[in-house]
């Protein structure tokens, strides 16, 4: 059942006289020796873009921030995805490394991917380049659990977290936070040390209606009370200052009105070439081996190579190297970048899609402010009121790994650009 923002907002405040309480909760026995890491529960708020927590409609997350460390951005990888950016956090790798290209994407052994085909999400073989932070948790003795994370689904190497769930977005916040809690109840031998939990409220109301919009300032409101109810949860089991919190977002939303649409099938004949995915970064190969079609696919991607009024084209050897990206083979031979605010689609998408296309939107040049990401950590190993500099998500692996007392993987994150947000001792 619901509780009322009002009453578990007072209970997290100060459990003051006149405030209704919850029951006590029994908290858990020690789950760790004092040697080991204290438990660590990494939560992502989809599309929570950097200045919305100054819109004043999340007092948990600002008084998290308050009390912890708060930066001023995090930057996402590119593309600024929901998928590659989800699986960047957890491997410390850039897409281009970790082979999650695109939420849409093409691969010549695997077939066709997109983050609604469940076969291809559950496929361990899309997810193989990277060794998410479950995998070395788990090897290295430390129970995990996944509240729908990307890449969570996957048989990784033959290996899931002990605990996840499939994706199901009729699950709500509030039975979100309950599972987490309800793992972190389980006996010390099963509870796990390092946890996930995902919020997408945020993300839906941007698309559908907008960044600057009501809706989303609605989902900002009821995303802050699950993790008030997440905070109260803590507090009940006495783990709220021994449990280290990292909050943080995938990528921001931009603004993409209706009218500001690349119809790229005015442009090129686009029944000859493979479209391996649309929208903000449009990608193309071609359509086949055969001569002619590697001759029609030059021409075209000569012309789009050419300045555009409203994005930008690369040949995948030579997208700028600053968004490390298109040495992976899934990378499409050709990519449009669209400009921010805009989208590349085609003439028929539009017309079959009257009233459900998107109008707000991420995936742009992730150097772009409207794409900056929230970062807010607190807990014990995080210093108090901390204003850190923006950052990189590539770096939120290395420093899990260094807060779970974990050999890090290979990966592209560097832990002394971040490592300054921790208590000296923890460093």
């Amino acid at each position: 059942m619901k509780i009322p923002f009002r009453v578990l907002l007072c209970a997290l405040v100060a459990f003051s006289s006149g405030c209704a309480t919850q029951q006590p909760v029994k908290p858990p026995s020690a789950a760790t020796t004092a040697s080991s890491p204290a438990p660590l529960l990494l939560i992502s708020i989809d599309a929570y873009r950097y200045d919305y927590i100054d819109r004043g409609l999340s007092p948990t997350l600002a008084m998290l921030a308050k009390n912890g460390v708060q930066a001023a951005s995090m930057q996402p990888s590119f593309p600024s995805l929901t998928f590659p950016n989800h699986y960047t956090i957890v491997t410390g790798l850039y897409p281009d490394h970790h082979g999650i290209v695109n939420n849409t994407m093409f691969d010549s052994v695997l077939g066709k991917f997109s983050i609604s085909n469940r076969e291809a999400v559950s496929d361990g073989r899309w997810w193989a380049e990277g060794t998410p932070i479950w995998e070395t948790a788990d090897a290295h003795g430390l129970r995990t659990a996944t509240m729908f994370w990307p890449g969570a689904e996957a048989d990784i190497r033959g290996h899931h977290p002990d605990e996840w769930k499939p994706y199901d977005g009729k699950v709500t916040p509030d039975q979100r936070v309950d599972q987490v809690l309800a793992w972190l109840d389980e006996p010390a031998a099963q509870r796990p040390t390092f946890l996930t939990l995902y919020f997408d409220a945020v993300d839906h109301a941007g698309h559908k209606y907008g960044p600057d919009t009501p809706q989303v300032n609605e989902a900002l409101r009821e995303t802050d009370e699950a993790m008030t109810r997440l905070v109260l949860g803590l507090k009940q089991r006495g783990l709220f200052d021994r449990i280290n919190l990292i909050v943080l977002a995938d990528h921001g939303m931009a603004s993409t009105p209706l009218p500001n649409s690349v119809l790229i099938d005015r442009l090129i004949p686009i029944d000859q070439v493979q479209t391996a995915s649309m929208g903000i970064l449009a990608g193309f190969n071609p359509k086949d081996g055969s001569a002619k079609a590697m001759s029609d696919f030059a021409a075209i991607e000569h012309q789009l190579e050419q300045p555009q009024p409203h994005m930008q084209c690369w040949d995948k050897t030579r997208v700028p190297a600053r968004l490390h990206y298109g040495s992976n083979p899934r990378v499409p031979q050709l990519s449009c970048l669209a400009n921010v605010g805009w989208r590349v689609t085609t003439t028929d998408f539009l017309e079959s899609h009257k009233g459900d296309v998107s109008i707000g939107e991420h995936g742009y040049d992730n150097a772009d402010p409207l794409m900056q990401a929230l970062f807010v950590a607190h807990g014990p190993a995080f210093r108090t009121g901390a204003k850190v500099g923006a950052f990189p998500n590539v770096d939120v692996y290395p420093l899990m790994a260094h807060l779970l007392d974990l050999p890090p993987a290979a990966n592209d994150g560097d832990y002394d650009a971040v490592k300054d947000m921790l208590k000296p001792a923890v460093r």
